[in-house]
């Protein structure tokens, strides 16, 4: 869901990409924190694995496109805040090395994918994880299942956005249509994916899974 400059106007962009700003700020001080020797070969598999993720693209409407998020992905594996980074890292390599997305928009793509995507989706992780009996089986059950609301959530972030400062010309039932539409069916693709490979992590190295930690905490 990459958006293109020009198609939300500055307004709009500036304030949402303040408030992206501040997200990946709060995120770096607290991902400070959890950065070991441990976790940075894990956060470059990460990034790597959602960077190829999102160059995957499908067209939605009005020159926006819909892909993978990895938000949730890079979440439950590294926290909430270095899986953000993550994210973000990710989508400024893609904005100024690839084009995909605008400079103009970065704070809105940062805002849905790298805050809603990932840090939004974290806490959604952690609900789910709640209502699922049993240890580590429920860890890629709860992953998956957030990992598909968050994406439907990101692209609502969008259509709110295009609401309230859109310039593509286009019917906001028509762009909320679209997107919501898509990325239901991205959603599912999404949900399979993050249970497939938070499953394996958790069944090899569970250690290294950051959200296998709200589990162990219920006893």
């Amino acid at each position: 869901m990459h958006i293109p400059d020009g198609f939300v106007n500055l307004p709009t962009s500036a304030g949402f990409g303040a408030a992206a700003a501040g997200g990946v700020w709060y995120s770096l001080r607290r991902a400070a924190a959890v950065l070991d020797d441990r976790r940075i070969p894990l956060a470059g598999l990460a990034a790597a694995f959602v960077f190829a993720a999102q160059m995957v693209n499908f067209p939605v409407a009005a020159g926006t496109s819909g892909h993978l998020l990895g938000g949730v992905l890079a979440a439950v594996l590294l926290g909430p805040w270095l899986g953000s980074i993550v994210v973000t890292v990710v989508l400024v390599v893609q904005a100024l090395v690839f084009a995909d997305g605008g400079l103009t928009a970065l704070g809105l793509n940062v805002f849905n994918m790298a805050i809603i995507g990932a840090i939004g989706g974290w806490y959604l992780y952690r609900f789910v994880l709640g209502l699922i009996p049993g240890r580590d089986g429920a860890v890629p059950v709860a992953a998956g299942i957030a990992a598909g609301i968050s994406v439907v959530l990101a692209a609502l972030g969008f259509t709110l956005q295009y609401a309230l400062g859109g310039e593509g010309g286009t019917a906001i039932t028509t762009v909320l249509g679209a997107m919501v539409g898509v990325h239901v069916l991205i959603g599912i693709g999404e949900g399979i994916i993050t249970a497939l490979v938070i499953g394996a992590v958790t069944a090899s190295r569970p250690d290294l899974v950051a959200g296998r930690k709200e589990v162990m905490a219920r006893g």
